[in-house]
């Protein structure tokens, strides 16, 4: 397991990946929120996301219900979204791009309907936000780079050493644990904050 000090060396190692991501995250939000050609599939996924809702409210103890469901598919989402990357980066780039389209068209539609889009987002998305978007830019970082060697082992199948990019795919693969469970405390935390911290908020 390494150690936090070789996690943030790693980390640091991997902010061209981290920043590329970012890019495409927060290239999908301009996107969503100015293409209308994309309306009705974002429609689409802002209700599927509404009927979990409504179905998770109606259990036996919703806010447990919700906490289990936000936590288990981010988790499950980041950690698919790290290690299928490995199919030359394609599931992370689609990720990346999907969710920052519904987070952009969620804010315009939000401000269409005449409400403060940025408020609601201050208190709904914020709060939790601050931990679990960082968390999936950094999963699907490790995506693109998994689709990077993905590449460099396709080209060395013709050209280069087969030994020395399967050594560097072993070496980044054993640092992915380390990783992995990070996400998931981070994750983990912004669940609790989800469901206590921003109902609380949008509340008020």
């Amino acid at each position: 397991m390494l150690s936090w000090k070789a996690m943030v060396q790693h980390l640091a190692a991997m902010r061209t990946y981290i920043v590329m991501s970012a890019i495409l995250f927060f290239a999908g939000m301009i996107v969503g929120g100015t293409n209308t050609a994309l309306h009705t599939y974002l429609d689409n996924q802002l209700q599927g996301i509404s009927d979990i809702a409504d179905q998770l409210n109606q259990t036996s103890n919703p806010m447990l219900s919700i906490f289990l469901f936000i936590f288990f598919n981010n988790t499950i989402k980041s950690i698919f979204v790290m290690y299928l990357g490995a199919a030359f980066g394609i599931v992370p780039l689609f990720f990346l791009l999907v969710n920052g389209m519904v987070m952009g068209y969620l804010y315009t539609s939000l401000n269409e309907e005449g409400h403060n889009a940025a408020l609601v987002f201050m208190k709904g998305i914020l709060p939790h936000g601050i931990l679990e978007i960082p968390a999936i830019i950094i999963a699907c970082a490790y995506g693109l780079k998994f689709g990077a060697l993905g590449f460099r082992g396709l080209k060395s199948l013709f050209f280069g050493s087969r030994k020395t990019i399967g050594a560097e795919y072993e070496f980044f693969a054993t640092r992915t644990v380390a990783v992995m469970l990070l996400l998931v405390i981070t994750l983990l935390a912004a669940a609790i904050i989800e469901t206590t911290v921003t109902p609380w908020l949008l509340s008020m």
